[in-house]
């Protein structure tokens, strides 16, 4: 896990100064070494920020140049931040094919897997990653995101050199001009969007731009030519199993096996723990499996007198599995005196103050030498935990005339969900082209009758506004939607620069990108079955967790106490300066300067003064 920084050029643009000056605002990804490196022409300059977790020797140290056994010397040099999980297995299968390592490093080993494969290597790769592989010979770089877009990778285009870095800081550090994206910020302010699900590659900065998740990048720098492709689309296909209890177990081994790859570890290794089902289920795995790195140790966040505090249920975990709990309760003093650092690492705009709850684990991590967490992250997405899903399960029912007859909502509403299913959902079943028009259209209504904004700002920006709606006929649709295209990655990148910030790494054994494929695979049944969301997961931890973790019935996970703490004085006098300063950009009308604050909780649609916070303290602040 690192911090990554260069340029290709060919022309002399940029030096060893500008990476160098990048990689200096980087410096809290790698607090364990820096390294750069040049080639001869200088059309090449790489540079690396080190958080040694696997192979902590100098011997790996970045940027690590290859030699392939074809005998070209010192033809590919790399920077990577991440794991390869299954290094260990490509190493011995690559030994197999003549190849030769001088390294413990799974750095080492994507270099033998590319020189082996090519691009194709990447289907090969269970982990999180971005990389930046130069080849010498050919004079061109090929990079790469993982599946999910765990690991981030920007980029920029200056004449025909590309600068490319783990953060955005870095890019502005090398002299790129940091200009607002107005069109996200329009489409953020209105109905909370981070990110645009049409263009992945868009980013809240006009001239920055970031590698889709699961796509490769080639950058050619005599021709200037960039070719940037897809290497993985997650199947959304049903392949109904023959035996249910085969099935359950299945899942609970491809987990338990994600699990003991994410524990390969040079360094200690701990857990997130909130008291949810998923990383609850993640602490009880942890402790069955024998490994030496795994630390005993797990991190909570609490809020003290407030009714979604999680301190209770994450005990109980605790106690069973004799962990070593380390609890911060998150204050909003804590948010006041983090606020400005904590809004310099996560770059853009965030939706709400749940984020901030997470970079308190993470810096509690740091203050017990922890170097590595597990988190359950994706497990939502992936296994239908939400309520919302409800209704795109029943709405698949309908359309199959099976919701009668099945009482999933029967079964729902004595569990006390409240999701509600009416006509508009019954029509949505029987006319889903249709419904993705409404609901489309009722996006675009809701961010125009935003009175708060400034009219011409509505009118420019509202000409190119994107609602990307999901395949609205299964549950499926929905899933593949919020993990691959919407939801899942805004979640990615706030775990990326909160664990980053306290140079700390998570991992995510629900993100296996085979055990991922294998719960798409399944009907919807296993994910909502008898009002309970994510049925397997529930059915395969009864025996291992209390019943109090397996059968809760709220869905909570790292709520702060948002709307308490935009009632704070401090607080209301900077959301007033962040109004006052979105009017100044035209933005905001200036109306809205008299206008009483609303308080709102963190996942609230309605959620304007916290954007308003947030927007302002991230786009509009100098680099």
């Amino acid at each position: 896990m690192c911090g990554i920084a260069g340029t290709i050029q060919n022309a002399p643009l940029y030096n060893k100064q500008h990476v160098q000056q990048m990689m200096h605002v980087l410096a809290h990804r790698g607090p364990d070494g820096e390294g750069y490196w040049q080639n001869a022409d200088n059309s090449c300059l790489l540079g690396h920020l080190r958080l040694a977790i696997i192979d902590t020797s100098d011997a790996a140290a970045q940027p690590l140049h290859y030699t392939p056994p074809t005998g070209f010397d010192q033809r590919y040099s790399i920077v990577y931040n991440g794991e390869i999980y299954n290094y260990q297995e490509l190493k011995d299968e690559l030994r197999k094919l003549g190849y030769s390592f001088q390294t413990a490093s799974d750095t080492e080993v994507i270099l033998a897997a590319y020189d082996c494969w090519d691009e194709d290597c990447l289907l090969r790769f269970d982990g999180m990653f971005a990389f930046a592989i130069w080849d010498e010979k050919e004079k061109e770089l090929f990079a790469a995101r993982d599946r999910f877009g765990e690991k981030p990778f920007y980029y920029c285009r200056d004449q025909n050199a590309l600068l490319f870095a783990s953060e955005m800081k870095a890019l502005w550090a090398a002299g790129i001009r940091k200009v607002p994206n107005l069109k996200m910020l329009f489409n953020f302010i209105t109905i909370g969007y981070v990110d645009n699900p049409e263009r992945p590659e868009e980013t809240f900065f006009d001239n920055i731009s970031q590698l889709p998740p699961a796509s490769s990048l080639f950058f050619y720098p005599s021709t200037g030519e960039l070719v940037i492709e897809p290497y993985w689309e997650l199947s959304t296909d049903i392949h109904r199993p023959e035996n249910e209890k085969e099935a359950i177990e299945r899942f609970g081994e491809m987990l338990e096996g994600s699990v003991k790859r994410r524990l390969r570890s040079d360094m200690p290794v701990g857990t997130s723990l909130s008291g949810g089902l998923d990383s609850s289920s993640i602490s009880s795995m942890v402790n069955t499996i024998s490994s030496q790195t795994f630390s005993q140790h797990c991190f909570t966040a609490g809020f003290p007198d407030f009714g979604k505090d999680e301190i209770a249920f994450a005990r109980l975990v605790a106690d069973k599995f004799g962990l070593q709990q380390h609890i911060t309760n998150v204050t909003v003093n804590d948010l006041l005196d983090k606020w400005k650092i904590f809004c310099h690492h996560q770059e853009e705009p965030v939706s709400s103050a749940s984020a901030f709850a997470q970079f308190k684990v993470f810096e509690l991590a740091k203050q017990h030498n922890i170097s590595v967490l597990l988190d359950g992250q994706g497990a939502d997405e992936t296994l239908a935990g939400y309520h919302k899903y409800y209704k795109w399960y029943w709405q698949e029912l309908f359309h199959q005339r099976k919701l009668i007859r099945g009482k999933e909502i029967d079964a729902a509403r004595r569990l006390g969900v409240q999701e509600p299913f009416g006509l508009k959902n019954v029509l949505a079943s029987l006319l889903p082209d249709l419904a993705s028009v409404i609901l489309e259209k009722q996006y675009l209504f809701h961010a125009l009758a935003q009175e708060d904004l400034d009219r011409d700002f509505v009118r420019l920006q509202s000409k190119e506004a994107y609602y990307s709606t999901p395949e609205l006929s299964s549950l499926n649709g929905i899933l593949h939607f919020n993990t691959c295209i919407h939801g899942l990655n805004e979640l990615l990148r706030y775990a990326d620069r909160n664990s980053m910030a306290h140079g700390r790494e998570v991992r995510l054994p629900f993100l296996d990108h085979q055990l991922v494929e294998f719960v798409f695979s399944l009907p919807p049944e296993y994910k909502i079955r008898q009002g309970w969301t994510k049925w397997i997961l529930r059915q395969k931890m009864d025996p291992q967790l209390p019943g109090e973790i397996t059968w809760r019935k709220d869905k909570t996970g790292f709520e702060p106490p948002q709307k308490q703490w935009l009632q704070n004085k401090v607080m209301q006098e900077m959301v007033h300066a962040a109004r006052s300063a979105l009017v100044a950009e035209n933005v905001l009308d200036k109306r809205v300067l008299s206008k009483p604050l609303q308080p709102a909780d963190a996942y609230d649609k309605n959620n304007y003064d916290w954007r308003y916070l947030s927007a302002a303290s991230t786009l509009f602040t100098s680099a």
